[in-house]
């Protein structure tokens, strides 16, 4: 159910250059599940298309939902500025999420997160946890100064850092780790740039449960107007998938990236 709703903003804090986290409370929270994103109206009559972000984290006994964003624009910006008390008006939640009830008690599961992409997996890990799930997390970033949420995913599992430069943890990209990893992994669950996003879909792409998040530009959010669409392999010509409607989850392998 899409619902619309002015969500209070309980807390806001900066967690990296340019990254800050929102935590939001509404009714809406109750109808969120894993790996959907909600479409916020910027407070400024001059801004008229909402701003997608993924939901991280969802906690239903207190009707709140975590989200973390990076601020590109003028909207972000706005968001930046807001503090505690304000509201937001929320359109939700949107897009076909992850897929985890098939997992059972011991299965392994493999994370891969990259920069601003790696929120929406948090609630991956935790949920995922909580089945019994043994939770491989690896997340990728620029530099030193771009990691956000290692602590968070380390509550549920192991985790390994890459760094571009070599700065904080292992150094190159997410495959340097990925490559090395020798578990037979039940599931995979990945989210970040569009390179990541390739490397992802071609490494497990005849994995029966490999995931895909795909960040796309937006406009209406709901699938009207086809302003974010992609390629399903094998399909028609003008056969689309929309990010914000069949997405932004989808499986490798069904897409052509």
């Amino acid at each position: 159910m899409i619902l619309k709703e002015q969500m209070l903003l309980v807390e806001q804090v900066q967690l990296a250059p340019r990254i800050f986290s929102m935590i939001l409370q509404g009714e809406m929270v109750s109808e969120m599940r894993i790996g959907q994103f909600i479409h916020i109206r910027v407070p400024n009559d001059a801004m008229l298309l909402r701003r997608p972000i993924s939901i991280s984290e969802i906690d239903y006994g207190r009707s709140q939902c975590r989200i973390i964003y990076r601020v590109e624009g003028l909207g972000t910006d706005v968001f930046s500025n807001m503090v505690a008390g304000d509201y937001l008006d929320v359109m939700g939640p949107l897009g076909n999420g992850f897929e985890i009830d098939f997992l059972k008690d011991g299965d392994a599961i493999l994370i891969i997160g990259g920069g601003i992409g790696v929120p929406p997996l948090v609630e991956v890990a935790k949920q995922a946890a909580k089945r019994g799930a043994k939770v491989t997390s690896v997340i990728g970033f620029a530099t030193k100064e771009a990691v956000i949420l290692e602590e968070e995913l380390a509550q549920y599992g192991s985790v390994q850092v890459t760094t571009d430069d070599g700065s904080y943890g292992i150094k190159g990209s997410v495959a340097t780790v990925v490559e090395q990893l020798t578990n037979d992994f039940s599931a995979i669950y990945s989210c970040g740039a569009p390179g990541m996003m390739k490397y992802v879909d071609q490494r497990f792409q005849d994995h029966p449960h490999a995931y895909l998040s795909l960040e796309a530009r937006m406009a209406c959010g709901m699938g009207a107007c086809y302003a974010c669409v992609v390629k399903p392999k094998g399909g028609q010509e003008h056969e689309n998938k929309r990010v914000c409607k069949e997405g932004p989850v989808f499986e490798t392998g069904s897409l052509v990236l």
